[in-house]
């Protein structure tokens, strides 16, 4: 690892935007099943399953997210992923969820994508425990990497 000009500590947080921020609340709660506080009369902090968290600053001139910039959200096997798509789209309508896909195996795990009621981008995805941690003590990636269908990950093959 080569030495950087910043010493820091932690990757802490990112940030989302919302539109309405006690809807969109109710949302990552009954749903999701994020925990969330609120931290002013204009954001909101969220997070699942570790210290790392993300702001959501309430804009009601939010622009839809751009595809990639979606946030993943984890569970360990195919199974739960399947599970999680048909509870999605039992609830779709309801929680006010559009563009949702059909899982399938890309970028070297099984997933599927939806936009939240603030046209935010959302993946669940198979993934072992600390998430894409797996893929940082793989190294750098020399072509495709995990963009790759055969790339090998813990507890998956694209033969399964």
């Amino acid at each position: 690892m080569p030495d950087s000009v910043l010493k820091l500590n932690f990757l802490s947080h990112g940030t989302l935007e919302s539109r309405d921020l006690d809807k969109i609340r109710e949302f990552y709660e009954k749903f999701l099943g994020l925990d969330v506080i609120r931290t002013s009369n204009i954001s909101l902090l969220i997070r699942l399953g570790g210290p790392n968290t993300i702001a959501v600053v309430q804009n009601p001139k939010k622009p839809d997210m751009p595809f990639l910039n979606h946030n993943g959200l984890d569970v360990e096997t195919q199974e739960e992923v399947d599970a999680a798509y048909e509870l999605t789209v039992r609830h779709q309508e309801e929680w006010g969820i559009s563009q949702l896909r059909k899982p399938r195996l890309q970028h070297g795990t099984y997933s599927f994508f939806f936009k939240d009621m603030d046209d935010n981008w959302w993946e669940i995805l198979s993934n072992p425990k600390d998430g894409y941690s797996w893929l940082f003590e793989k190294g750098d990636q020399e072509g495709r990497g995990h963009l790759d269908e055969e790339f090998d990950r813990p507890g998956m093959s694209a033969a399964e």
